[in-house]
């Protein structure tokens, strides 16, 4: 005997509204009017700039990466992923002109440069 699987939407999920979509990345750095349209950047990482002073993307242009690596582990009171440098070094980067690129693309820089952060 074959029984028929019935599946009813819960009123939870029918209650949802439609989750708005990411902001568009950014191809060029003229582009960028938000951090988080900048590639490689979510609203995580995007709320760390901002706590430390970064509001627009042109903020970035000519900062040192590896200073706001740093002065976000104080700020937080612990080391930070390095990863986080990775992707400061990739939005610093692409603010100059550099062509947006993974922030792993940076791990090898980042490794020669500062060595274990």
């Amino acid at each position: 005997m074959m029984s028929t699987l019935h599946t009813h939407p819960t009123a939870a999920g029918a209650a949802r509204p439609p989750k708005a979509p990411p902001p568009r990345k950014a191809r060029l750095a003229a582009e960028c009017e938000t951090l988080e349209q900048l590639p490689n950047i979510g609203p995580s990482i995007a709320a760390d700039l901002r706590s430390l002073g970064i509001q627009e993307p042109r903020e970035l242009a000519g900062r040192d990466a590896f200073a706001l690596y740093q002065a976000l582990g104080e700020r937080a009171g612990r080391r930070q992923d390095p990863c986080v440098l990775d992707t400061f070094m990739a939005a610093t980067a692409f603010m100059e002109g550099a062509p947006a690129r993974p922030w792993w693309e940076y791990t090898a820089l980042r490794k020669a440069r500062y060595g274990v952060v």
